[in-house]
């Protein structure tokens, strides 16, 4: 068994590095994009690892813009145009640490082959859905640069019928939905149907946020579903109320390690590498 890890990245290039290398295992392939915006030469350290493969189609990144989406899409697809045969392809950022050795990682998803592993929220009625249906409803303009684009946004959504999303009408998602592992054919028939959907491609880039619901609502509407693990193997804390979830520092350590993930995030060395040291630690001791 192989398993691809796609990696987003834009920045702490030096905690990237210590990811790949607190991950490796001689069955893990690492597939990086990193941001458009910044410049290859930022991940020269990467030339040590001789399973690591940089993604060529790279495209800049916007928060909350349909270009993540296109990101993952674009890394997907160069995994599966590769010639290797993986048999989960799992997607991390480059603020996401592993919380238990490779060797327990690759042995936990050998005995769940063909499973996939994917988060959102079953009630339509939480938190997060709340709000999300502004998402997809109105116009976005995240990914576009002109001037006075808001206003013309502002304007445009004032006067224009609400939007539908085409082809699904039943949605999945949620604040834990970016991150995900799930089997090579899954991804295949994502990225088959993905690129086949002129008329959803036009109505996403006027999205926000497809990162969180497009991906499992592809899965939940397919037959993929009936293997969908409704849990992302990844510990986020979204307790402090934030646009974005916890970072964490030491006094995390314990809940992180009672959380029983494979993953957790995020993590920011500059805000608190000693959480990381501990972390490492504990996988060094867990490999004796």
């Amino acid at each position: 068994m192989r398993i691809a890890h796609i990696i987003l990245t834009h920045k702490n290039h030096n905690q990237l590095l210590r990811l790949i290398k607190t991950l490796q295992h001689p069955q893990f392939d690492f597939y990086v994009h990193l941001d458009g915006k910044v410049d290859l030469s930022e991940l020269e350290g990467l030339k040590e690892f001789p399973n690591v493969k940089l993604i060529k189609n790279r495209i800049a990144c916007n928060w909350g813009g349909f270009t993540i989406l296109q990101a993952v899409f674009n890394s997907i697809k160069e995994v599966l145009d590769s010639g290797v045969k993986y048999d989960f392809i799992n997607l991390l950022s480059g603020q996401d640490y592993p919380v238990t050795s490779p060797a327990q990682i690759f042995e936990f998803l050998q005995q769940n082959k063909g499973k996939n592993f994917i988060s959102f929220d079953a009630k339509h009625n939480s938190e997060w859905w709340q709000t999300a249906s502004d998402r997809y409803e109105k116009y976005h303009f995240t990914d576009f640069n002109f001037k006075g684009r808001f206003f013309v946004e502002k304007v445009l959504n004032m006067v224009a019928p609400v939007r539908k999303f085409p082809e699904y009408t039943k949605l999945y998602g949620g604040n834990k939905s970016t991150w995900w592992t799930i089997s090579t054919d899954c991804a295949a028939f994502l990225t088959e149907k993905f690129n086949d959907s002129p008329k959803m491609l036009r109505f996403l880039k006027y999205c926000w946020g497809t990162d969180e619901f497009v991906i499992p609502t592809m899965i939940m509407n397919s037959p993929f579903r009936e293997q969908v693990v409704n849990d992302n193997l990844r510990y986020i804390d979204w307790s402090e109320g934030n646009a974005n979830p916890k970072l964490f520092g030491l006094s995390d350590f314990e809940d992180i390690q009672s959380s029983n993930m494979l993953f957790a995030r995020k993590f920011d060395e500059y805000h608190d590498k000693d959480i990381l040291n501990k972390i490492d630690q504990t996988i060094e001791t867990s490999n004796k």
